[in-house]
C-alpha cells in the first residue's frame, strides 16, 4: 500500500541515539560592556546644556551669527561623543577615551563662549562661590535619582529673561559635567592600566578557552599526566 501524499513523514524514535547534531554553544556575552549612556549623569547634564544652549541662541544671539551655530554644535557634540564613547566601549577603551576626551574639548569651546557673551556685554559672571552659582550646583546634590535631573529642575535659571542669569547657570552646568568627563577619564585610564583594553581581553579570553578545550577533549594527550603507576616516587 503506498503510503499518501499529504501524509506527514514518520517521526524517528525519540530513543534512537545513532545520529547526533551538535547543540550550538550560546551566544558569549561582551568582554567589555557597553552602552548604558542614557543612565551617566554626564550625559544628562550635557543633554540639559545642549537644549539650553539651543534655548539661548533662539532667544538672545543674532541669527545671522556664526555664533549660533559654532555654540550648537559645541553642545551638541559634548552630548553625542560620551553616547558615541560609551557605544565604542565594547570593542576599543582607545575609542572611548578619544570620544569622552573629545567631548570635554567640545564643552571648553562652549564655555568660552558664554563667558564671551558675559564678557562683550559687560555682564558679570559669577564666582564660584556666589549664591547664586551655588544655588544652580545644588540642584543636581538634591536628587540622588539621575532620572530626576531635567530641564525642569532649572527652570528659574535657564527660563528667566536675563542673558546673564541663563549664561552663567549654563557656565555652572558646564563646569559639572567637565567634572564628571575628568571623573571618567580618570577612572578609564585605570581600568586599562589593570585590565587592558579589549585586544588584551580578547586574547586572554581565546587562551582560556583554548585551554578549555584542550582539557575536555580525550584525544588530545599532549597535556594529560601519565597514570599513577608511571610515576617516579624519588622525582615525581
Amino acid at each position: 500500500m503506498s503510503t499518501p501524499k499529504n501524509s506527514a513523514p514518520a517521526r524517528s524514535d525519540s530513543s534512537d541515539q545513532s545520529v547526533r547534531f551538535p547543540v550550538p554553544a550560546p551566544a558569549p556575552h561582551g568582554l567589555r560592556p557597553s552602552g548604558g549612556f542614557r543612565e551617566l549623569r554626564s550625559f544628562q547634564v550635557t543633554t540639559i546644556i545642549y537644549d539650553a544652549t539651543v534655548a539661548f541662541c533662539e532667544r538672545f544671539v543674532d541669527k545671522r551669527s556664526r555664533t549660533v551655530d559654532q555654540m550648537v554644535q559645541a553642545a551638541r557634540s559634548g552630548r553625542q561623543n560620551i553616547a558615541e564613547g560609551s557605544r565604542a566601549s565594547a570593542t576599543s577603551s582607545q575609542t572611548e577615551l578619544r570620544l569622552m576626551t573629545v567631548a570635554r574639548a567640545s564643552l571648553d569651546e562652549l564655555l568660552l563662549d558664554y563667558e564671551d557673551h558675559l564678557r562683550q556685554r559687560g555682564l558679570r559672571q559669577w564666582a564660584k562661590d556666589d549664591p547664586e552659582a551655588l544655588a544652580v550646583r545644588g540642584v543636581a546634590k538634591q536628587r540622588a535619582d539621575p532620572s530626576a535631573l531635567s530641564d525642569a529642575a532649572y527652570a528659574p535659571w535657564l527660563g528667566h529673561r536675563d542673558s546673564a542669569m541663563v549664561a552663567n547657570a549654563i557656565i555652572c552646568l558646564i563646569h559639572q559635567a567637565n567634572y564628571l568627563l575628568d571623573q571618567q577619564v580618570a577612572a578609564l585610564e585605570r581600568d586599562f592600566i589593570h585590565e587592558g583594553g579589549y585586544s588584551e581581553k580578547l586574547a586572554a579570553a581565546r587562551m582560556a578557552e583554548r585551554q578549555k578545550q584542550d582539557r575536555s577533549d580525550p584525544s588530545d594527550r599532549s597535556d594529560s599526566k601519565p597514570p599513577a603507576r608511571w610515576v617516579c616516587p624519588l622525582c615525581g
